[in-house]
């Protein structure tokens, strides 16, 4: 029993939550930063370069048993059974990990300047003695170490 008790108090602290939250979110958050590239990032970058859908972009190291059309798409090729180097699919996954890198970046930036609000430091317990300089609590008439007066506590 003491075993399920430590876990149970492991699993509620506060951090592992947090942890496990961020994690789910993540999960969630690629599929959206995939669609994102694949959806609205690529296709104008490709317009712009001819019509190119970056998926398709690859270079044949060997070619396979069947012949390959002119326009081959990736699909194709490995269907085809030639030995491919998919140079497109990492540029668009090269671009879906640097979308949420950045996104990351600027979630963590936004939580550090919310967290960095400078909090006032607590108003001082102590003042030094007049004459010797040793520590004393602000209400003190006098001090303990030195044992001179000191004005009413101020």
């Amino acid at each position: 029993m003491a075993l399920v008790e430590e876990f149970k108090k492991f699993a509620m602290r506060g951090n592992v939550v947090d942890m496990a939250v961020g994690v789910i979110v993540g999960a969630a958050f690629g599929p959206i930063v995939k669609s994102a590239v694949d959806d609205v990032v690529m296709p104008p970058i490709g317009l712009l370069l001819g019509n190119v859908d970056f998926k398709d972009l690859f270079v044949v190291l060997k070619p396979g048993t069947a012949p390959l059309p002119d326009a081959a798409t990736l699909a194709q090729a490995r269907e085809a059974g030639a030995v491919v180097l998919a140079w497109g699919s990492t540029l668009n996954t090269v671009i879906n990990f640097l979308i949420v890198a950045f996104a990351v970046f600027m979630l963590v930036r936004t939580m550090n300047r919310l967290a960095a609000k400078e909090v006032p430091p607590p108003p001082p317990n102590t003042k030094d003695c007049p004459r010797c300089c040793t520590p004393i609590p602000i209400a003190a008439k006098r001090c303990p170490h030195c044992t001179s007066e000191i004005g009413g506590g101020s």
